[in-house]
């Protein structure tokens, strides 16, 4: 059913906007419209400029509380607003200044491991550092020539430069080393080299022993900045677990706090002539939530409340908000898909909740395999809170029953007795047309039926909405209603061997109602008395009606057929089961239980989504298309996300 609504407006002193948000508004769910725009009439209305003082807090917070994973701990909620703010800055200090203290460390750290990486190629030589560096006739270089100019460095070395080349490591496109000339040759011999794209690399500081004790010692630097900066992770953390209950409620809190100050988006304020500045809010609220509301507010004398009457006059259509029994409730997700009803309009979760799981059970109709679907949705619908996962577990109690109906267990046909027929094989014969399926005949006559009640629909929607020619003269109105009702009795009449009304009674029955759906633009304005001009001629208005009319016909026929997939599904399901038996080699009475398992999930699984998609297409096109049309608006209340 929809929830009827009220438009309420809210007013007050300005500085009292937050008590009254706090206090009232956040215990119920509103959905807030823009009061600039719905209060056109209202003068001197202006928007509120204020900055949200409880963001940087809250975004605070939850830096804070990014850094507690598997942290457990409850919320406490004994913290007022200024006890809150001041915690937060307390915390704050002390975590910019760890932040502080890590930061220091790592660029120490990023240094040292930046000298290692210069000492790093340099590792295997065998020398100590400190020693070759205070060499008074010998230079020392450090650095790495491409691999491809080794060759000719090692060649050079045999016969031209007087120097000596130790190398250290090498890797794909270098070699890394150090050569020790004289003092004397040293500007040739760096000249050669630089020919050669030998490459320096600098050892600036005087590291003392040999290049590996070196990095050795470098490396242990590293290790303990390492240990330090993880002792200022522990003691950060340590500070934030000391205070996780505290942080917890105050995310809680200030979510609140900033939910309702961002309420001055949707309100206005105004002056009085004694220059006292008023709040404003307006917007929808249920009925048993605007009752409760006005009720506790009654003797706040801050706090004045309006029920706006005319809304649709002046403020639209309401937001719709559907409320139905838990276990139609994910249904629902369906009828959102197609659009919400508007209000005034019938709702039709109950229905489609009930005529999908009924259909969806005829057409895979089987005891085990609709018992998996029922516990498999259950299970998921209770644990993940699924929708989908709630309507297959209703439509399996559906496709158990007609399992019973039609004696079938796991594709099993010998286990129960069928309670009504087995569908792949029960036959009926019928005048004019032989033997026919007796699934296929029962599901044309369940399709009329279902035709039927829809246009009931229709013509209930229309007297709501005081839609003359809807309730009337539409196809689906109370015209259609004749017209099909009539050839359905004749139908019926005649497949069981009566006799039809005389042709008089025909011609009333069948002209009549056509009559009234062709001339359904005129009637309903002589009816509502409008004196319009037809914008065409009658030659073209005659034209345009008898193929509209022929539109109609065909829809009521191909609808009706439509409804055919039903018995065709329920008689391909018990095929596919005998496939399934027959590969397991049932008919040999040796079984291979491990076709007959996968077999029945593969069916559960893929029939049943095809099965599902055909079914809310008979709900959407052949049902909906006649009574529904879903053009409301969801109701989004802004001060429910608070009190949730």
């Amino acid at each position: 059913m929809i929830v009827k609504m009220k438009f309420l407006s809210i007013t007050g002193p300005r500085a009292d906007i937050d008590r009254m948000t706090n206090r009232y508004l956040s215990k119920y769910e509103m959905q807030l419209e823009n009061a600039l725009t719905e209060l056109k009439t209202v003068d001197n209305l202006m928007p509120f400029l204020e900055m949200n003082p409880y963001r940087d807090p809250l975004a605070k917070v939850t830096q804070f509380l990014g850094y507690m994973k598997d942290m457990p701990a409850e919320p406490s909620f004994d913290q007022s607003e200024d006890e809150i703010l001041e915690m937060i800055r307390s915390i704050n200090h002390d975590y910019m200044d760890l932040q502080q203290q890590k930061e220091e460390l790592k660029k120490k750290r990023e240094n040292i491991q930046a000298r290692m990486k210069v000492l790093e190629p340099f590792t295997s030589l065998d020398f100590d550092l400190h020693e070759i560096m205070q060499y008074k006739y010998i230079r020392t270089r450090f650095g790495k020539i491409n691999v491809d100019y080794y060759h000719r460095l090692e060649k050079a070395l045999l016969e031209d430069i007087d120097a000596l080349f130790l190398e250290g490591s090498r890797d794909a496109s270098y070699v890394y080393g150090v050569y020790f000339v004289s003092d004397a040759d040293a500007g040739k011999v760096d000249s050669i080299m630089r020919s050669l794209h030998f490459e320096k690399v600098d050892l600036l500081e005087d590291f003392g022993g040999t290049p590996l004790e070196a990095y050795r010692s470098l490396d242990k630097e590293v290790q303990n900045l390492t240990d330090e900066i993880q002792a200022v992770k522990d003691k950060r953390q340590e500070m934030f677990r000391k205070n996780a209950s505290r942080l917890l409620g105050a995310r809680i809190q200030l979510e609140r706090f900033s939910d309702n100050f961002d309420i001055r988006k949707f309100a206005a304020r105004t002056e009085t002539d004694e220059q006292e500045e008023y709040y404003i809010l307006c917007g929808w609220m249920s009925e048993e939530d605007a009752n409760a509301f006005i009720k506790e507010a009654q003797g706040d004398d801050k706090v004045y409340i309006v029920v706006e009457e005319d809304r649709e006059q002046y403020f639209g259509e309401p937001p719709t908000k559907l409320e139905n029994p838990k276990l139609f409730k994910p249904f629902e997700m369906f009828i959102k898909m197609y659009g919400l009803p508007k209000s005034g309009e019938m709702d039709p979760t109950i229905f489609v909740g009930i005529m999908y799981s009924f259909i969806f059970g005829a057409m895979f109709g089987d005891v085990g395999q609709g018992l998996l679907l029922f516990i498999g949705g259950a299970i998921l619908y209770f644990t993940k809170k699924m929708n989908l996962a709630g309507i297959v577990s209703l439509a399996g109690i559906f496709s158990t029953f007609f399992g019973f109906m039609f004696g079938s267990v796991f594709g099993f046909e010998d286990i129960i007795e069928a309670k009504w027929i087995r569908p792949i094989n029960h036959m009926t014969t019928l005048p004019f047309i032989g033997k026919l399926n007796t699934v296929f005949i029962v599901s044309i006559a369940f399709g009329m039926g279902i035709i039927l009640i829809s246009m009931i629909f229709h013509i209930i929607n229309g007297i709501r909405a005081k839609d003359t020619e809807a309730t009337w003269f539409d196809a689906n109105g109370v015209a259609g209603l004749i017209f099909y009702g009539a050839a359905v009795t004749c139908i019926v009449l005649f497949m069981t061997g009566h006799s039809l009304p005389g042709g008089i009674v025909l011609a009333v029955m069948f002209g009549v109602p056509l009559l009234l759906i062709a001339l359904k633009e005129p009637l309903t304005n002589k009816i509502k008395k409008k004196t319009e001009k037809m914008e065409q001629s009658k030659a073209m208005f005659v034209t345009q009606a008898f193929f509209e009319l022929f539109e109609t016909l065909l829809s009521y026929f191909s609808n009706t057929l439509s409804f055919i997939r039903i018995g065709a599904f329920a008689v391909s399901h018990a095929s596919i089961m005998e496939v399934v038996l027959m590969l397991a080699g049932a008919e040999s009475g040796h079984i291979n239980w491990v076709v007959i398992v996968l077999g029945n999930l593969f069916v559960c699984g893929f029939e049943g989504l095809i099965v599902g998609i055909q079914v809310l297409r008979l709900v959407y096109y052949e049902m909906f298309s006649r009574f529904y049309k879903g053009s409301g608006r969801e109701f989004k209340p802004y001060t429910g996300t608070a009190k949730n």
